[in-house]
C-alpha cells in the first residue's frame, strides 16, 4: 500500500531551487540540508536534491528535469499568477490560458528545467466533456 508519493526533482543549485518552489507554490520546508530540502504545503510534498548526490546512481547524476512537467491544482490559478509575475522572478513559459480539455493554467519554468503547470479546472468544452471518467471530473489532461 502506498504511504506517499511525492517529486523529487534534480538541482545544480539546490537553495536556489527550493526557493523557487517555496515561493511559486507556497510551501514550507520541513527538512533543510546543503544537498535535499523537503518541501511541504497541506498534505502535498517536493522535494529537491544535489544532482551529483552520492545517492543517486553515478550514471544518472546531474540535472536530469528534461521532460519533467509537475502539475499543481490550486484554488485561484489567477491570483498566483498575478503574485509569480509581479515581481518578475520567475520565468513563466507558457502564459496565463484557458484550454478547451478544462484547465485555466500557466507554466514557469524551474532554475533547472523542469516545468510547473499550476492549474485551476474548469468546466471543459462539450467535446472534452465525456472524455472524463465522471461527469464533472475537475483532473483534465497533464493534471
Amino acid at each position: 500500500m502506498i504511504t506517499s508519493l511525492y517529486p523529487v526533482l534534480a538541482a545544480t543549485d539546490v537553495p536556489a531551487a527550493a526557493r523557487f518552489y517555496a515561493d511559486l507554490l507556497g510551501m514550507t520546508p520541513t527538512f533543510s540540508s546543503d544537498w535535499y530540502v523537503s518541501l511541504r504545503a497541506g498534505s502535498w510534498e517536493l522535494a529537491v536534491v544535489d544532482a551529483r548526490h552520492a545517492t543517486i546512481p553515478a550514471s544518472h547524476r546531474g540535472p536530469a528535469a528534461t521532460g519533467v512537467l509537475v502539475t499543481v491544482e490550486v484554488d485561484d490559478v489567477d491570483a498566483v499568477h498575478a503574485r509569480v509575475t509581479a515581481g518578475g522572478a520567475h520565468d513563466v513559459v507558457l502564459p496565463l490560458r484557458d484550454e478547451p480539455f478544462g484547465q485555466r493554467h500557466f507554466i514557469a519554468a524551474g532554475p533547472d528545467g523542469a516545468l510547473v503547470d499550476v492549474v485551476t479546472p474548469i468546466a471543459p468544452a462539450a467535446e472534452f466533456a465525456a472524455q472524463y471518467a465522471e461527469p464533472g471530473a475537475a483532473s483534465a489532461p497533464g493534471a
